[in-house]
């Protein structure tokens, strides 16, 4: 049983079988080449399907070196154990690439020995997976995307894939499973347009431990898993995530999806990370609210990030409350919760900019 990470809500308690974790490690383990002459640092945690599966499990498939570089994660541990262990290949959430990057000492580790790793447990931003390209020698850094309830990965980015499509995708969909884009009626869109993320095959799980009512409301009759996670599928077939359903902020009627506002915002050099998101409203319903944490040596200027994002939005999408944060409230397994952010808003633990 792997509980989810409850980044929206109460964490869910996801019945796995071996056929479901095993065969998805090897899965995962073949997209990365892995053989027995890898050693993969592993600073996720393995009460979390991140480190448990596509980390220890796809060791095991191949025999590869399961490193851990410590207890909990800490930047200059994993820096410092890739270094001496001569690490092939690192797995991390965004957030934990973004400290390792920030280090202060970055410069002063080898990370010659890297090729390869995995990026995946949130929405992976663009100008990160750049910097882990060029600054961390992971020159086959790979997306791996899915749920807990997937045990984990329905879609991965491949070594071999166009650049483009390695950090602007999560990839295809992996071997033995079905992936469709459904509306709101279920009915599968047209390539190009966005709808919810679901997916059928070995990985699904069994259900939700003791709930079979919340487990019907996510995998239907047919054995189809409904992500709740918005994407976008091209003629080739890779996806990209757009958002969640459950992030999804509606301003005055009109859907606005977070992901968009987070990327550009990423791309601007004051931020360092960034998480936005839906705020209640009396007269529009909800406003669009920026949670910041400025770069290293960066300051956070509310009126140019605006100016910035009104070149490159329309107005109704440039936030409505900007907020500077030293620290995120995070899950276990190192994810932005947003829920706990607008919860801490409406307690008024955030000053405005």
């Amino acid at each position: 049983i792997q509980f989810t990470s409850g980044t929206t809500g109460n964490p869910k308690g996801a019945a796995l079988t071996h056929h479901n974790i095993l065969n998805n490690a090897n899965q995962v383990a073949a997209g990365m080449k892995f053989t027995e002459y890898d050693r993969l640092c592993i600073p996720v945690p393995l009460y979390h399907c991140f480190g448990m599966v596509l980390g220890n499990l796809a060791c095991v498939t191949r025999g590869a070196t399961a490193v851990f570089p410590a207890d909990a994660f800490e930047p200059a541990s994993v820096l410092e154990t890739v270094e001496a262990e001569r690490c092939t290949a690192l797995h991390g959430v965004p957030t934990m690439f973004i400290a390792e990057l920030e280090h202060p000492e970055f410069d002063r580790f080898d990370l010659s020995s890297l090729r390869t790793g995995i990026m995946a447990g949130a929405p992976c931003p663009v100008e990160v997976m750049k910097k882990v390209i060029s600054r961390m020698n992971m020159a086959e850094v790979l997306i791996a995307y899915g749920q807990t309830e997937c045990s984990p990965v329905n879609h991965m980015t491949l070594a071999d894939d166009p650049l483009e499509k390695r950090v602007e995708t999560v990839g295809r969909a992996g071997p033995h499973l079905e992936i469709k884009i459904v509306d709101e009626q279920g009915d599968i869109v047209p390539i190009g347009e966005r709808g919810d993320i679901c997916a059928r095959g070995y990985a699904v799980m069994k259900g939700y431990w003791d709930d079979p009512e919340r487990t019907a409301e996510t995998v239907d009759e047919e054995g189809w898993l409904h992500s709740g996670d918005l994407g976008v599928m091209d003629e080739e077939g890779y996806v990209q995530v757009v958002g969640r359903l459950k992030d999804m902020i509606i301003r005055g009627g009109e859907n606005i999806y977070p992901r968009e506002i987070e990327e550009l915002l990423f791309r601007h050099p004051a931020v360092g990370e960034v998480a936005v998101v839906g705020l209640p409203s009396e007269r529009m319903g909800e406003e669009v609210g920026a949670f910041l944490r400025a770069a290293p040596g960066k300051t956070i200027d509310r009126e140019a990030l605006a100016a910035y994002l009104r070149e490159r939005l329309s107005p109704q999408k440039t936030p409505q409350y900007w907020f500077e944060v030293e620290e995120y409230p995070l899950t276990g397994s190192g994810k932005i919760q947003k829920f706990a952010l607008r919860q801490q808003w409406e307690e008024g633990r955030f000053t405005e900019l």
